[in-house]
């Protein structure tokens, strides 16, 4: 576990409730992947979320973070990460950091996760509150999103927690052979799209469900 038990307030009741909510919203709505399910189990996601939201934590909702950006509800986090079919071996990119909560629960999946952050208050947020939690297999960086992280490409995962109006070609650009590219599309209407890449480069998409996010933000001039 890259996280301490001890002075991270995770009690008894939150690790029930944390339970109740991997039984209840996620297992009883179809996510199966027994390590994505014990993943969920074990990121205490109440330390993610601001202070006053914590016995909000374990609820069935997205909750804000701040910066006009929220936490995805915990369904939202386990079916897109199911839905990336995650390996121990494999290099997942995620787009878009936010609290860090969905880069934790893929930390415990992956080798080495790299996020991508474009706000610079909740880039440092995140990126110390992964360390402090003890999550070393998470490497952050101030970005846009957009452009991925090519100087660490290509990926078997890529990960996009906010929606832009079309897939980003370099995200396509930066994915192995082999790999899986999960992201909302969309505008006022959403869909989830899984796009996987064959080993000849050829890439078939696959919508998931439909689904709402906050747009996926580009630095400004």
């Amino acid at each position: 576990m890259p996280f301490s038990e001890h002075g991270c307030g995770d009690d008894p009741v939150t690790r029930a409730a944390r339970e109740q909510m991997v039984s209840r919203q996620v297992a009883a709505r179809g996510v199966t992947d027994e390590r994505v399910l014990a993943a969920m189990r074990d990121v205490p996601r109440h330390l993610f979320v601001p202070e006053d939201l914590r016995a909000q934590a374990y609820e069935d909702h997205p909750l804000p973070i701040g910066r006009g950006q929220t936490i995805s509800q915990p369904f939202i986090v386990a079916l897109m990460t199911a839905v990336a079919r995650p390996l121990p071996g494999d290099r997942a990119l995620e787009i878009g950091t936010g609290s860090g909560y969905q880069s934790a629960v893929l930390a415990r999946l992956v080798a080495q996760v790299y996020t991508v952050e474009v706000n610079p208050a909740l880039q440092r947020e995140g990126s110390d509150r992964l360390a402090a939690l003890g999550f070393t297999n998470v490497t952050s960086m101030l970005s846009d999103g957009y452009e991925g992280w090519p100087a660490e490409a290509p990926y078997d995962i890529v990960l996009v927690t906010a929606a832009p109006p079309e897939v980003p070609a370099p995200l396509l650009a930066q994915l192995a052979p082999g790999g899986r590219l999960v992201v909302p599309v969309g505008g006022t209407m959403q869909e989830l799209q899984l796009i996987e890449k064959d080993r000849e480069g050829r890439t078939s998409t696959r919508t998931v469900a439909p689904v709402v996010f906050v747009p996926l933000v580009r630095p400004t001039a």
